[in-house]
Order: structure tokens, then sequence, then C-alpha cells
């Protein structure tokens, strides 16, 4: 189900692509924190996501492909 890991990199990247421009005019602490803080769960989504495509880690559970045996009386 790869899909669903190239759906949330498109989608954290549409939201970059709406902060992008708001970064730049943070002046206060509280805004260089928030989008420090921001910034910091982005990378944790996209290298997520990116391990997820590699196949370096397992899908979510609710991802996973479920394989149902037949039970033999």
């Amino acid at each position: 189900m790869q899909h669903y890991a190239i759906l949330r990199l498109l989608m954290a990247g549409f939201f970059l692509y709406v902060a992008w421009p708001v970064i730049p005019s943070a002046v206060t602490p509280e805004a260089f924190l928030f989008w420090g803080a921001w910034l910091g769960f982005f990378i944790l989504v996209v290298g997520a996501n990116f391990a997820t495509l590699l196949q370096m880690t397992e899908p979510p559970v609710m991802e996973q492909e479920s394989t149902r045996r037949r039970q033999q009386a």
C-alpha cells in the first residue's frame, strides 16, 4: 500500500507550500518556536513516509495486507 505513503508526502508538501511564505515573517520568540517545531514535525513525517516507500520499515498495521488462511476442521 505505497499509495498511502505517497499521498501523505503530497499532503506534507502542500502544507509546506502553504506555510513557506509565512515562515520568514516570524518575529517573536514564540513564532520561532512554533515554526521550528512545525518544521521538525514536517521532517519526521517526510522521513517516516520515505522509509515506508523504500521498505525500510513495515507499513502501519492498518495498511498491511492481511492474508486470510482457511482453517481446516
